[in-house]
C-alpha cells in the first residue's frame, strides 16, 4: 500500500503541475477571438478532442471531457481510498450525464454522455432508463439515494446534495466544500428559482447545514443559522442576486485548499484531494476564460472579478 501511494500521490502532483492556471486563463479571455484562446490550449491537457473552430459552448464541453479524463487517469493511479475519493469528488459528471440523459428523455438532443469510466457509480444503469420514474428508481436502489421525486429539478438537486453530504462523510478534508456547496445549492433552489427540496433532499442538506437553516423562512435568516463551516460560502453573498459571486469565490477557495494539501508532506489521500480540486478548479477557470474570450471580453470585468 506505502509503495501504491507514493506511485499515486506522485502522478497527482504531476498531473496538477500541467494545469494551466490562472495566468494562462486571463490571458485566453484577453484573446481577439474564441479560435485563439482555444489555440492557446495546444500545449495543456485540453487539447484532447478540442477542435479549434468550435463554438463556446462545445468547446466548454471539451474541457470538461478533458478535466473527466484527467480525474480517470488519476483514479486509476491511487490504491483503493483514493479511487473512491476522486469519484466522489467527481460527482458532478455523473449529476451533469443525468440531466441530459433527462433532458434527452424530454425530446431535447443532447451531447453524447461523458465517458466516465469507472467514476462512475450509477451511469450505466441510468443511461439505460427510459423514463424519469425509472432514473428515480435507479437511484433510489444505488448509493444516491432517492431524490424523493421524478421531475428534472428534483432529481438534480437531490443527487447533488446526496453527493455532498457523502463527501463530508467519507473525505474529511473535503468536507468544508461539501458544505459550502450545499449551502449554496439551497440557497439558489429556495431563495432564486423558488424550489423547496424534496423531503429527502432535505435530509441530506439538513446534515451538513442543520434543520435551523435548511427551513428558515427567508435569505438573512438562513445565512444566520449555517454552521460556520459552510457560512463561509456566502460571505460575498449579501442578497440572493449575489450568489453568482459566491459561486465563484467557492471555487477560488477550493483551489486554494487544494494547493495547501497537494504540496503537503504526507504520501496519503491528501495530496490526491488537493490534485482533484486544483485540476477541477483550473478546468472552471478555463470555461469561464473561453466564454470570455467568445464575448469579444465584453465579461472581462466579470471574469476579473471571479479571479480576485
Amino acid at each position: 500500500m506505502g509503495a501504491r501511494w507514493a506511485a499515486g500521490v506522485t502522478r497527482a502532483r504531476a498531473m496538477a503541475a500541467g494545469r494551466a492556471g490562472a495566468e494562462a486563463a486571463r490571458r485566453m479571455a484577453d484573446g481577439p477571438a474564441l479560435e485563439d484562446s482555444l489555440r492557446a490550449l495546444a500545449g495543456t491537457p485540453y487539447r484532447r478532442d478540442l477542435d479549434v473552430r468550435a463554438e463556446a459552448g462545445a468547446a466548454a464541453r471539451a474541457v470538461t471531457a478533458s478535466l473527466v479524463w484527467q480525474l480517470r487517469v488519476l483514479a486509476g493511479w491511487q490504491p483503493r481510498p483514493g479511487a473512491a475519493a476522486v469519484r466522489l469528488l467527481a460527482s458532478r459528471f455523473e449529476i451533469d450525464n443525468t440531466r441530459d440523459h433527462l433532458r434527452a428523455l424530454d425530446g431535447t438532443p443532447q451531447p453524447p454522455p461523458l465517458r466516465l469510466g469507472a467514476l462512475s457509480t450509477a451511469w450505466p444503469r441510468l443511461s439505460r432508463a427510459t423514463s424519469a420514474a425509472q432514473v428515480r428508481a435507479v437511484l433510489a436502489a444505488s448509493v444516491w439515494g432517492d431524490p424523493g421525486g421524478e421531475g428534472a429539478a428534483a432529481v438534480l438537486t437531490g443527487m447533488r446534495l446526496s453527493a455532498a453530504a457523502r463527501t463530508a462523510a467519507n473525505v474529511p478534508s473535503a468536507a468544508r466544500w461539501a458544505a459550502g456547496e450545499a449551502a449554496l445549492l439551497v440557497a439558489r433552489e429556495v431563495f432564486v428559482s423558488g424550489r423547496v427540496p424534496t423531503p429527502a433532499a432535505s435530509v441530506h442538506a439538513s446534515r451538513l447545514l442543520g434543520r435551523a437553516a435548511v427551513h428558515a423562512s427567508d435569505y438573512d435568516g438562513f445565512r444566520r443559522r449555517l454552521p460556520s463551516a459552510a457560512r463561509w460560502a456566502l460571505a460575498s453573498a449579501d442578497r440572493p442576486e449575489e450568489l453568482w459571486r459566491a459561486e465563484a469565490r467557492w471555487w477560488t477557495q477550493v483551489e486554494r485548499d487544494g494547493l495547501r494539501l497537494l504540496h503537503g508532506a504526507g504520501l496519503d489521500l491528501s495530496p490526491v484531494v488537493g490534485a482533484t480540486a486544483v485540476l477541477s478548479a483550473d478546468a472552471w477557470r478555463v470555461r469561464a476564460a473561453l466564454e470570455c474570450a467568445a464575448h469579444g471580453g465584453r465579461a472581462r470585468e466579470a471574469f476579473d472579478e471571479l479571479l480576485d
